[in-house]
């Protein structure tokens, strides 16, 4: 879990990296439902209400596909 976050990591949607820079989406359960943060090691860029539904889903994944337009690639 990120030093940022808190509640329950639930899942790691993708992991990219850049220039030895990682960002990560990833899904946490809170006290107020589940939250989508694409984070990195010390600062969280965005946080916003998540629900499992295709919408949302395809939100995260393309941004990620936005990113690796801009050179990021993915990340093990």
């Amino acid at each position: 879990m990120s030093a940022l976050g808190e509640g329950q990591l639930l899942a790691t949607l993708w992991s990219l990296s850049f220039n030895g820079d990682r960002l990560s989406c990833v899904v946490y359960r809170t006290d107020g439902g589940m939250l989508l943060r694409v984070e990195s090691a010390d600062a969280v860029m965005i946080t916003e209400r998540f629900e499992l539904q295709p919408r949302m889903l395809a939100r995260a994944q393309a941004l990620r596909e936005a990113l690796k337009r801009r050179g990021w690639v993915d990340s093990p």
